[in-house]
């Protein structure tokens, strides 16, 4: 699962691979913004960790593994 994260005053989104299912992520982060001073965690498959205070999370968008493209893509005749 590949899940996009927005962070606010950062102008770049944080890209993360989890073996999470979606409802798990979403949940997580409700868990995180119920607190107060709460922090969102993720861990991605290789075993890292991103860690956001979850006050300053913009967006999150939760999507399928993006595949990878092999080659320039043309057709040969």
């Amino acid at each position: 699962m590949q899940v996009r994260i927005g962070v606010q005053f950062v102008p770049k989104e944080l890209v993360v691979e989890t073996g999470l299912a979606a409802d798990e992520v979403q949940r997580l982060l409700a868990d995180a913004l119920a607190e107060s001073g709460g922090v969102f965690v993720l861990e991605d498959r290789k075993g890292g960790r991103v860690v956001v205070p979850a006050a300053h999370v913009g967006y999150l968008e939760i999507g399928e593994d993006e595949g990878h493209s092999v080659g320039f893509g043309g057709t040969y005749t």
